[in-house]
């Protein structure tokens, strides 16, 4: 299954001077960072350039500047596996912007990355075993051609132009501000305000404890609840190691093998028996509220791991409502008014500034034009390969995390891959990889990317036509099982009949 139909190939540029490499990887965020390194370190005889289209490396932790954004999982895992992290298991933007700095700067890799380049179009040439990419100067408007013999897509997986805000009734009668935290206003002034944000997620649930103190009041009105894990920032394991004087190096890889450990436990846990995890972490949240409070706000009508869960650094949002600066409110909306939000309860609740804290939009392989030779390319008709190639898509891979686990443990693993795989190709004397259904695959059925009911999220859910298929054997989807896949993708037998090279 491919996606493609016939297009008519783009007049070339005159005189615009093209540049080759042999790889070229899609953004300088947290992937496109570890995937730099890692062909730098493997593959070392190879020429690559990273494009990115924000003005700095960062990704995600360079675009939001919502206030007190940080990780909502341990840098133990979250960090590289190759850098020692030796900070709080939750850090805040500024903390892992630096952490990444320091990576690029120990690695000599910033003479490798292109900044303010926002790619328009990626095309692959059978004749040629080439991708060009288009690519705009976003402060120049000048316009760049490269070809590159593979490409790393490592741009994330939500829209950075805008967030996701649902169209709600008489949004313009309200008087107030309205903002999402995605692009987060310079000049937004919380204090003295009456603030109300919407949403339950772990920006939500960022934003309130970081804005409680200077507002007059902040409400999160939440359409149903969410479950967190409240705790200390800190690890214990961490600390116990450091106070023995071990090296740093040994303290990240002990405390990541017994961070990742507990992480699949608790996950296998929130399947086996999930009431017995849900009443742990209810009565984690009572630790903070009274009893009242957890069953209105903070009981979650679906069971625990079906959305991720957020870790609350010292309960901190807790402490928000237990002291009264904060307060949350579970109900619908039923449309603005010019003093704030009517519910479908009948209550109204004003405030000056409201705050949509309701997700993101998906963006999809970075929203760029593909095509595979003059043929558009559909990625909802193709089907994925362990959720990183894709059916009938020549000489590329893409970065897609983990749900359950933190996202950049798969970018070690498929930096791991990919530098195998081009090795692999070199000996082979190939130019060219793909991904094919094999014979024993023809009758197979097609199925959603993720499946929706062991993991919904809104963004998915509202973005799942725009995905490629899966299948239902492992080869054909994306498991989101890091501690099957750190297992059995060194093990891809990269020789197998899925793989078709020329």
């Amino acid at each position: 299954m491919t996606g493609t139909e016939t297009l008519a190939r783009p007049a070339p540029v005159a005189s615009q001077k093209v540049e080759h490499f042999d790889v070229l990887i899609v953004g300088a965020g947290i992937s496109g960072v570890g995937a730099a390194y890692h062909l730098k370190e493997q593959c070392p005889d190879r020429s690559f350039v990273v494009l990115e289209g924000l003005e700095d490396f960062g990704g995600t932790w360079r675009m939001h500047k919502y206030p007190g954004i940080r990780s909502d999982s341990d840098l133990y895992t979250f960090g590289y596996r190759f850098k020692p992290w030796t900070g709080a298991p939750i850090a805040s933007a500024e903390e892992i912007l630096t952490y990444m700095g320091e990576v690029i700067s120990e690695n000599d890799l910033a003479r490798h990355i292109r900044y303010r380049h926002k790619i328009s179009s990626a095309r692959w040439s059978s004749k040629d075993n080439l991708w060009t990419i288009e690519a705009t100067r976003t402060d120049t408007g000048e316009t760049f051609r490269f070809t590159t013999n593979f490409l790393w897509m490592c741009q994330g997986y939500y829209r950075h132009s805008a967030g996701y805000t649902p169209e709600w009734e008489d949004m313009e009668k309200f008087k107030g501000r309205i903002v999402h935290p995605q692009t987060w206003p310079e000049d937004l002034d919380c204090k003295g305000k009456n603030v109300l944000v919407i949403g339950s997620g772990a920006t939500a649930a960022t934003l309130v404890p970081a804005i409680a103190g200077d507002c007059k009041h902040v409400t999160l009105l939440q359409r149903s609840p969410t479950y967190f894990i409240p705790g200390r920032n800190e690890n214990e394991l961490a600390d116990q190691l450091r106070a023995l004087k071990i090296d740093e190096a040994w303290i990240h890889e002990i405390t990541r093998r017994k961070v990742l450990h507990d992480q699949a436990e608790f996950t296998r846990r929130s399947f086996e028996e999930p009431e017995v995890v849900r009443q742990e972490l209810l009565a984690a949240v009572g630790m903070f509220l009274p009893q009242e409070e957890v069953e209105k706000n903070f009981t979650p009508r679906y069971r625990p791991w079906r959305q991720r869960i957020a870790f609350v650094p010292d309960g901190d949002i807790f402490k928000g409502i237990a002291s009264g600066r904060a307060s949350v409110v579970t109900d619908e909306i039923e449309r603005f008014t010019e003093k704030g939000i009517l519910l479908k309860s009948g209550k109204e609740l004003e405030a000056d500034i409201i705050i949509t804290a309701t997700g993101f939009n998906l963006s999809v392989l970075g929203d760029i034009d593909f095509a595979v030779d003059d043929k558009p390319l559909d990625f909802s008709r193709t089907v994925t390969y362990r959720g990183m190639m894709f059916t009938g898509v020549p000489n590329m891979i893409w970065v897609f995390g983990y749900f359950r686990a933190s996202w950049t443990l798969r970018v070690d693993l498929l930096g791991d891959f990919v530098a195998r795989l081009l090795n692999h190709m070199t000996r082979k004397g190939a130019k060219k990889v793909s991904v094919a259904l094999r014979p024993e695959d023809k009758d197979m059925p097609l199925l959603p990317w993720i499946d929706p009911e062991n993991f919904n999220p809104g963004y998915l859910m509202r973005g799942m036509h725009l995905l490629p298929k899966r299948g239902d054997k492992p080869e054909w989807q994306h498991t989101q099982d890091y501690w099957v896949e750190k297992d059995q993708l060194p093990e891809i037998d990269l020789d197998g009949a899925e793989f078709v090279y020329e």
